[in-house]
């Protein structure tokens, strides 16, 4: 009995670490999954931003761009190699979400989020507020997570949602 007890009572516990952690954000037929960060090393010029977005709408709708307490400006990235040669450029018209798709703002991924001159670098397990602003859902408040080096995040159905 005592077992069972001490089972059940470590699994209540684990749900509720896994959905403290969690945090979803949603904008009419946009949903923003676990935004986060890595930590970063104290003189870097600029910090990454990751992040699912998902279109349940059946137009199209574009991310261009946001704003960070922690930064001076934030873009959304493309990564591509040339000729050999990794690059990274601003998207300046933004990055479409196709009706119906899933976009993955990944470490190594084509694209993401960069949170250009930081003026703090939060420490793993903080979080900090930012506004992502798309075409048509318009601005939507997030937290970015930060997490350790090395650290992966959580898996996108492990989320809960919140309404912007």
């Amino acid at each position: 009995m005592r077992k069972k007890m001490l089972a059940t009572g470590l699994a209540i516990l684990t749900t509720f670490a896994v959905s403290a952690d969690a945090h979803d954000f949603k904008a009419g037929t946009i949903e923003i999954k676990h935004p986060w960060s890595k930590v970063a090393p104290p003189v870097a010029p600029v910090l990454g931003g990751y992040v699912t977005i998902v279109n349940t709408g059946s137009e199209p709708d574009r991310l261009l761009g946001g704003t960070s307490v922690i930064a001076e400006r934030v873009e959304i990235h493309e990564s591509k190699t040339e000729n050999g040669v990794a690059k990274m450029r601003p998207l300046k018209d933004g990055l479409v979400i196709g009706p119906g798709e899933t976009v993955n703002l990944e470490p190594g991924g084509s694209a993401h989020i960069m949170f250009v001159k930081p003026s703090k670098r939060p420490a793993a397990g903080e979080k900090f507020a930012g506004t992502l602003m798309f075409e048509k859902a318009g601005a939507v408040n997030v937290e970015f997570a930060v997490q350790a080096m090395g650290e992966q995040p959580q898996k996108v159905e492990d989320h809960q949602s919140h309404q912007n």
